[in-house]
C-alpha cells in the first residue's frame, strides 16, 4: 500500500543531514470509503467490510491530519532550532571577539602600565639624582661656610689680641707720661745769687724775687 524507503535517520545534532523523503500514499481515505469488492463464493458479509473500510479510512484520515499537524510544528521547531542556533553562532562568535578584545585590553593596559613605571622610576631616579647633587652642593657650602666662619673666628681672635696689645702699650705710654709729669713738678732746690727758683701755678720754674 504504502512505497517506503529505507534510510537511516540523521543525526539529531546535525543541522545540514538530508530529511528521509516524504512517503507516497497510494490509497486515500476516500478510496477506502469507495472501494467496493466484488462478491464470491464463501466471502466476507458486505456490510461489515464497508463498515470496518469507513472506520479504518477515518482512522486513517485523523492519522493523516495527526501526520500534517505535527509535520508543521517539526518544521516550526525546526525553523525555531534554526533561530536558536543562530543565535548561538552568534554568541559563540561574540564570546571569542570578547575574548580576543579582553586578551587585546589586557595587554594593552599591561604594556601601558609596563610604560608607567618606567617612566616614574625614570623620574624617581631624575629626582633623586638632582636630590643627591643638591646635598652634595649644600655640605660643601657648609664646608665652606665652617672654613669662613673659622677664619672669621682667627681674623677676631688676632685683632682682638691686637686691640690688647695696643691698649696695654696706650696704657704703658700713659703711666711713662704720667711718672714725667710728677718729675717735672718737683721743687728743685738751687742756691742762685739773688733769689730762689719756685714753681708756679702752671707748674713752671719762675725766679723768686728777693
Amino acid at each position: 500500500m504504502f512505497d517506503r524507503t529505507n534510510t537511516p535517520p540523521p543525526p539529531a545534532d546535525d543541522p545540514v543531514a538530508p530529511q528521509p523523503p516524504e512517503r507516497m500514499m497510494r490509497i486515500t481515505p476516500m478510496d477506502m470509503r469507495q472501494q467496493r469488492f466484488k462478491p464470491a463464493m464463501r466471502g466476507y458479509d458486505k456490510t461489515e467490510v464497508v463498515a470496518f473500510l469507513t472506520e479504518a479510512a477515518d482512522d486513517y484520515e485523523h492519522a493523516m491530519r495527526e501526520i500534517d499537524r505535527l509535520r508543521g510544528d517539526l518544521m516550526r521547531m525546526e525553523a525555531l532550532l534554526g533561530e536558536h542556533r543562530q543565535r548561538e553562532n552568534n554568541l559563540r562568535d561574540t564570546l571569542l571577539t570578547a575574548q580576543k578584545l579582553s586578551g587585546e585590553l589586557k595587554e594593552s593596559a599591561q604594556n601601558e602600565a609596563k610604560l608607567i613605571l618606567r617612566e616614574a622610576q625614570g623620574r624617581a631616579d631624575l629626582l633623586l639624582e638632582k636630590a643627591q647633587s643638591r646635598l652634595n652642593e649644600m655640605d660643601h657650602d657648609v664646608n665652606e661656610l665652617k672654613l669662613r666662619r673659622r677664619d672669621a673666628e682667627g681674623m677676631l681672635e688676632a685683632s682682638i689680641q691686637a686691640l690688647y696689645r695696643a691698649l696695654e702699650f696706650i696704657r704703658d705710654q700713659d703711666q711713662v707720661r704720667g711718672d714725667d709729669k710728677v718729675l717735672l713738678h718737683r721743687p728743685r732746690p738751687i742756691d742762685q745769687p739773688g733769689g730762689q727758683w719756685q714753681p708756679d701755678a702752671r707748674g713752671e720754674e719762675r725766679k723768686a724775687s728777693s
